[in-house]
């Protein structure tokens, strides 16, 4: 077993492939990526996590897992946005369940899930 650490080039292309994995949901492979040692709230150029693209996508079984292995759902991107604030834009609602779920903070990133419900009709998703 080859314990050499990756290259830079690797290194991009293991987190382009994880970034691909949380887009599409593919929850088994992208955990095994995070238990082998992919940091969980590794980000893209543009600082969206595993967990933004996955809820932004509307995978709530690969939100879920994500939040399992310590992903924190109050991390911004490069643009100030959240998770729930993206879930809620793209109406990924079972998603938006998840991460109130998980504690996340309704008042974070620009605009905020109180914001951005508000906007766009969801407010009954934060309510409770």
């Amino acid at each position: 077993m080859n314990s050499d650490p990756l290259t830079s080039e690797q290194t991009e292309r293991v987190i382009a492939l994880a970034m691909d994995l949380a887009r599409t949901g593919e929850t088994g492979q992208l955990r095994e990526f995070v238990e082998h040692g992919l940091p969980v709230d590794v980000a893209d150029a543009g600082a969206n996590t595993l967990l933004m693209l996955a809820a932004y996508h509307d995978h709530a079984d690969t939100v879920r897992a994500l939040l399992e292995l310590g992903a924190d759902p109050d991390l911004p991107n490069a643009r100030g946005q959240v998770a729930i604030a993206g879930a809620l834009f793209k109406g990924a609602d079972e998603v938006v369940t998840v991460l109130r779920e998980a504690g996340a903070d309704l008042d974070a990133g620009t605009p905020s899930a109180r914001a951005a419900a508000s906007l766009f009709g969801r407010e009954h998703l934060l309510a409770g």
